[in-house]
C-alpha cells in the first residue's frame, strides 16, 4: 500500500503537506427509527461508525509538485486505498481520494484540492 508522504511523491520536504485551513469532517453512521408518536430512536452502525473526510488544499505549487500529486491520485483512481497522515496527529489511517482538482494559477503556479475519505479495511 503507498504511502501519501514526500518520499513516496518524490517532491522536497513539506511539499506533500497541505495548506492550513484544511477542513475536517465526521458523519457518524447512525440507524434512526421514528415512531409515529414523534419519538425517535437512534443507534450506530458497525463497529467503525464515525469515519473522518478531509478537504484539503495544496496551492502556490510548481508543475512538478502539482504533477506529482495529481499523478499519485491518478494511479490509485479513487479505488485503492493509501496510508496517510492527517494534521496534527502522529498516527497514519486509510484514505481514498474519489475527487480532485487543479488550477493552473499562471506560469508554473498551481492549486491542487482533493478530498481524503477515512476508509476501513485489513
Amino acid at each position: 500500500m503507498a504511502t501519501f508522504n514526500d518520499a513516496t511523491l518524490g517532491v522536497a520536504t513539506g511539499q506533500s503537506t497541505p495548506d492550513f485551513g484544511a477542513q475536517k469532517s465526521s458523519q457518524p453512521n447512525v440507524n434512526a427509527i421514528k415512531f409515529g408518536s414523534g419519538y425517535e430512536q437512534r443507534v450506530v452502525f458497525g463497529i467503525n461508525q464515525n469515519p473522518k473526510s478531509w478537504d484539503l488544499t495544496w496551492s502556490a505549487k510548481s508543475n512538478s509538485v502539482a504533477d506529482a500529486i495529481e499523478t499519485f491520485l491518478d494511479a490509485r483512481a479513487g479505488q485503492e486505498a493509501f496510508d496517510w497522515t492527517p494534521l496534527n496527529s502522529a498516527t497514519q489511517y486509510k484514505w481514498v481520494c474519489r475527487q480532485w482538482s487543479r488550477t493552473h494559477q499562471y506560469a508554473d503556479i498551481n492549486t491542487v484540492t482533493a478530498t481524503f475519505e477515512q476508509v476501513f479495511e485489513a
